[in-house]
């Protein structure tokens, strides 16, 4: 029988209740050194729905496993089908304040990098460097037989020449780039090979059933190692790719403090979690540092 991945969290102890109080953000950026972890949530304010929150998600879709994916050709078209319409209003967003605030404190030379489970690109969008995407981005395809990297725009081009006409309109996109599509409207979609070998085509990113690379996790574990704490941002840190960053933070020492509005996974493990809205919390963060307002990009 196959596993189907954690997709839940259900807290099992009582978790100390949400603050409104910035101060001990601030303060812990005041000392630089810090370590940025950023969710879903993070991508609210762009038109980007998260996994959990209100009106997550996962109230109406399940997302595609790995498993899945490979397992049937039918699978990857319905994929493929959903995803190609939800590239196009995905492709569209924009940073929001949130992004902004968070390159405008880099900038300030007060994180010492930026970890996001996020596949929109909007950090980099946002004008911050050096991102560690934990779960791949949606802007490459790769082949599952040679190993081929390609742009996304290009595979675009590929499928709007193979689907011509296939304007269905979606019920909803998901954090994943997914659109909700029945499987009428998806109906003969053709997905388009590998253009180097034939191979099977698969966004780079990591679905759920599927692990990390295991050097991106232990560059991961370095830039935790290095950090003088980590601020979690916009995760509910539901799934053990991020909760295990928190959790050797929290072993060795280093505060861990989450901006998200919902509890976490990781509460247990923080000196607070603030329950304000992204943008708004860390646009209030960087102003109290002295950082001007982040202009809109």
């Amino acid at each position: 029988m196959r596993m189907r991945p954690t997709l839940s969290w259900t807290p099992t102890e009582d978790l100390p209740p949400g603050s409104t109080d910035l101060e001990p953000v601030a303060e812990a950026l005041s000392t630089g050194g810090v370590l940025v972890l950023s969710g879903a949530g993070l991508s609210t304010e762009s038109g980007i729905p998260d996994y959990r929150g209100e009106g997550g998600s996962l109230n109406r879709h399940t997302p595609m496993t790995y498993q899945d994916f490979t397992a049937t050709a039918q699978a990857r078209r319905r994929y493929w089908a959903r995803s190609h319409l939800g590239w196009r209003t995905f492709g569209r967003a924009r940073p929001n304040a949130g992004h902004r605030a968070v390159a405008a404190v880099a900038r300030h030379g007060l994180l010492s990098g930026v970890i996001t489970q996020n596949v929109d690109g909007l950090h980099q969008a946002a004008g911050s460097e050096d991102v560690v995407e934990l779960h791949g981005s949606l802007d490459r395809v790769v082949c599952l037989s040679c190993g081929a990297l390609s742009p996304r725009r290009e595979l675009a081009r590929r499928l709007e020449e193979a689907n011509a006409g296939f304007e269905p309109v979606a019920a909803g996109i998901n954090p994943d780039g997914d659109a909700d599509l029945t499987d009428e409207q998806v109906g003969d979609f053709r997905v388009v090979p590998c253009a180097v070998c034939g191979g099977v085509l698969k966004p780079d990113v990591v679905f759920f059933g599927e692990a990390v690379p295991p050097r991106r996790v232990e560059h991961c574990r370095e830039l935790v190692h290095e950090a003088a704490s980590l601020l979690v941002l916009g995760s509910s840190l539901t799934v053990m790719s991020g909760l295990r960053f928190v959790r050797q933070a929290a072993r060795a020492g280093k505060p861990v403090l989450i901006v998200n509005l919902d509890p976490t996974r990781g509460d247990r493990h923080a000196v607070t979690r603030v329950a304000l809205p992204l943008g708004t919390a860390l646009t209030a963060v960087a102003g109290r540092l002295g950082i001007p307002g982040p202009a809109g990009v």
